[in-house]
């Protein structure tokens, strides 16, 4: 993944307060600050030139795992190995578990407190000088996890070596990715919110005004604007839904299942699941490491969203077109042509509509990783994160986007009302004038089909049709047909519950007012 796409992904994270080490374990889990790890991977690439040349002149150290080997990886599988250039992002996550991992390791007589408060404070040390640009990230430390405990073990010596008793890099990663996918939702929420009020708030502001409904991208029936936008809500809504049950999921530590099959260390996994508000340890030590449901569920709620954004683009595309004209987005929310001076383009939501074959694509990238894969840990599961933050930057931005635009479109209620009579848009509502005649539904059908195609010869609407031209089709017409013809006749007459009818659409408009606390 592009450095630039790290950084911003980076932005969602923010600073946790301190970690104390006389607070209970329920008390210390840091809070987030978004805006801090922007900084801190930005500052990181932005090092200079001289200082990079100085790590890379440095002699290569010894891996904390080469005991066993006798030669040093090839400088191509250091590159092809790397992860730091993008998991740097779970820095704060990574230091979370390592506190609450340390008290708990203390706690159990597996290291004295005073190496603990060794560790916590070396740790704070550590994410004050990531947080200032300070911090050195090295690719022969190969990812954000080995940085920080060999960044520790040269600020405290021993007392460091003693941290990853009872934990592997296996459990490790799935206990900062399952935070960093916790808080990344708990935006991503927000977000969708934010445009559910942008599109509500457009609703309010365009209290009865018809347009057409469509099915096939063929006109079909008159609808009331507020409850085509509030469409588009309920979808979000479930949206948000889905993320939220996603949440619950995986809400569920796996620290402390070390490798695969755990450890004959008096270790408390619920110690630490509690101190990183988890709901429970993981019960399968092997499940555990290997799981990976929890991020193709969270993708694959991202990729519905997405869907959701890319539908609500291509209609404000379709409505801002010169065949529709129904809507005009302001300067602010439109692009310019580099050769045809008169254009004015919906930009943001051509994108945001493309941009959803991106999110799709990191869905799919991960199925396809973790398709066949045998239990429990492998390599390839390190390809899971930059799919991940992709997902995540992208909905965000779309969200963002969208909300944008709601905020900044204008509907033309001339241009839609010059556009209704078009297509006998009450010709449904006349069918069912029919049936409240007791004429058979399917010989109503037939009965306003006539009619339509007598309009059709005429070149007329059917509220133009003179009574006896619709007693030439069927005598069951009376003087009171023509209370349900035109558009505005029909809205009215919609009375079913969730319908486009004006009392049924005030009371979505209320609930939805009251639920989004819309003043």
């Amino acid at each position: 993944m592009e450095l630039l796409a790290i950084c911003t992904t980076a932005s969602l994270f923010s600073r946790p307060s301190r970690l104390s080490n006389h607070a209970s374990p329920k008390h210390r889990l840091p809070s987030l600050a978004f805006d801090r790890a922007l900084k801190v991977c930005c500052a990181s690439e932005t090092m200079s030139a001289s200082q990079g040349d100085r790590v890379a002149e440095k002699s290569k150290e010894v891996k904390l795992w080469g005991g066993r080997f006798e030669e040093s990886v090839t400088d191509a599988v250091e590159r092809f190995t790397e992860s730091i250039s993008y998991d740097k992002v779970l820095y704060k996550h990574d230091i979370m578990g390592s506190r609450a991992h340390a008290s708990m390791l203390a706690k159990q007589g597996l290291m004295s407190t005073s190496d603990r408060d060794s560790i916590l404070q070396g740790l704070d040390e550590i994410e004050r000088r990531i947080e200032n640009g300070e911090f050195a990230w090295r690719t022969d430390r190969e990812d954000v996890h080995m940085n920080i405990e060999a960044a520790l073990t040269d600020m405290i010596g021993e007392p460091a070596k003693k941290l990853h008793t009872a934990r592997s890099r296996n459990d490790q990663v799935l206990t900062d990715f399952r935070l960093w996918c916790r808080d990344a939702i708990d935006k991503v929420v927000a977000r969708i919110k934010h445009l559910q009020i942008a599109l509500v708030t457009l609703a309010l502001k365009n209290e009865g005004l018809i347009v057409p409904g469509y099915t096939h991208l063929q006109r079909a029936q008159p609808v009331l604007l507020q409850h085509l936008l509030l469409a588009f809500v309920e979808q979000l809504e479930r949206d948000a839904g889905r993320l939220l049950d996603c949440k619950v999921r995986l809400n569920f530590c796996p620290l402390g299942a070390c490798a695969l099959a755990g450890t004959g260390l008096p270790i408390d996994r619920f110690m630490t699941s509690d101190a990183l508000l988890f709901t429970a340890p993981m019960r399968n030590s092997i499940d555990a490491v290997s799981d990976r449901d929890f991020v193709l569920e969270f993708l694959s709620a991202n990729s519905i969203t997405a869907i959701h954004l890319s539908r609500l683009g291509e209609e404000w595309v379709l409505w801002a077109s010169e065949e529709f004209g129904f809507i005009t987005p302001s300067d602010s929310v439109s692009t310019g042509s580099s050769i045809m001076p008169q254009k004015k383009n919906p930009d943001p939501m051509e994108l945001v509509r493309g941009k959803s074959a991106r999110v799709i694509g990191d869905l799919v990238t991960l199925l396809t990783l973790c398709k066949g894969l045998p239990l429990a840990y492998n390599r390839d599961l390190q390809e899971d994160k930059e799919p991940a933050f992709d997902s995540v930057k992208t909905i965000l931005g779309m969200l963002e986007v969208s909300a944008e635009f709601a905020q900044n479109i204008t509907f033309n209620r001339e241009r839609i009302q010059k556009a209704l009579p078009a297509g006998h848009l009450d010709a449904t509502t006349l069918a069912d004038y029919l049936v409240k005649k007791g004429v058979p539904f399917r010989t109503s059908h037939d009965i306003v089909g006539r009619a339509v195609a007598l309009c059709v010869s005429k070149g007329c609407q059917l509220q133009e049709l003179r009574l006896d031209e619709l007693r030439s089709i069927n005598p069951v017409f009376e003087e009171d047909v023509y209370d349900f013809l035109g558009v505005e006749n029909a809205v009215k007459k919609f009375s079913s519950y969730g319908s486009t009818g004006s009392e049924c659409v005030a009371s979505q408009i209320d609930y939805w007012v009251t639920k989004l606390e819309i003043n």
